[in-house]
């Protein structure tokens, strides 16, 4: 599949101002999204652009807090694969956990290994949030054995598969919005060997079931998060706990406001370069 990278220039540039961007923008159809400072850069099947509808969206930033311009290229699928192959290097989350491509060999052993394919999907565990609740899943292994859950905004599935391998209740569930996300979760979980654990759906936060998980893992962003945080505190056991990330340590008080509002209170946070992960519990 051909791509379209539309390479949108931010001024002045922030990464909440790029998160603001790929927010408006996703429901056009782009899929994947990369940030090389000062452009968030967004890939979208060739077939699916549609310039007069990104104008259209992208002209509303105009005259406010910043200023955008773009540039769009086409990309070759052989050269999208050739160039993410010769990029991608493996994660390697101390002695933890390595996330790492099918090509990957001869690494330093560790506790737990994730074998990924993600093409044009989002998450690869490099992004600071994925390898932050990683780690932090790992630390809290005894508490996830035997409990429901779900991983909401799923990407390549590398939180569901670290869930199976710790030892939740199967059927783990993992939700995405994008097509593309779902088939590379499930690939992923059939890769790692925990494709029977695993039930991928596509689809938003109308898919998640009331009343029906121990423990939701939500990487996001901090505006989805706000948006759909009472979805959240639904489908939660009384007791439940959310782990939520995607946001910077400044955004932490606005998502325990909500969080509180909601009867659900905030009993840990982690940080790693100024990316933030808090866990809130429903009371």
């Amino acid at each position: 599949m051909d791509y379209i990278v539309v390479h949108i220039n931010i001024k002045p540039f922030s990464e909440n101002y790029a998160e603001i961007i790929e927010a408006e923008i996703s429901d056009l159809g782009f899929d994947s999204f990369t940030i090389e400072e000062p452009f968030l850069n967004a890939y979208i099947p060739a077939e699916n652009f549609s310039k007069q509808d990104f104008k259209t969206i992208v002209s509303g930033f105009q005259g406010g807090e910043f200023e955008i311009s773009h540039e769009t290229e086409y990309v070759k699928e052989q050269n999208w694969n050739a160039t993410w192959e010769s990029d991608f290097e493996p994660v390697i989350i101390g002695r933890k956990c390595t996330i790492k491509a099918p090509f990957h060999h001869n690494l330093p052993r560790s506790r737990y290994n994730i074998t990924i394919n993600p093409q044009m999907s989002f998450g690869t565990g490099h992004h600071q949030t994925t390898s932050l609740i990683v780690d932090t899943m790992i630390d809290d292994k005894s508490f996830i054995e035997g409990k429901k859950v779900l991983d909401m905004g799923c990407g390549t599935g590398i939180l569901a598969i670290m869930a199976a391998k710790l030892g939740a209740a199967s059927p783990i569930y993992a939700i995405d919005i994008e097509h593309i996300c779902m088939v590379s979760a499930i690939e992923n979980a059939r890769r790692n060997r925990v494709s029977n654990k695993i039930r991928v759906l596509c689809g938003d936060a109308s898919l998640i079931q009331a009343n029906s998980y121990d423990i939701i893992f939500a990487n996001i962003n901090r505006n989805i998060l706000l948006e759909d945080m009472a979805t959240y505190h639904r489908a939660l056991h009384p007791g439940g706990v959310i782990y939520m990330s995607g946001f910077f340590c400044e955004d932490i008080p606005l998502l325990e406001k909500e969080a509180n509002r909601l009867g659900m209170h905030l009993y840990e946070h982690r940080a790693k370069e100024n990316w933030a992960l808090i866990k809130v519990k429903k009371d």
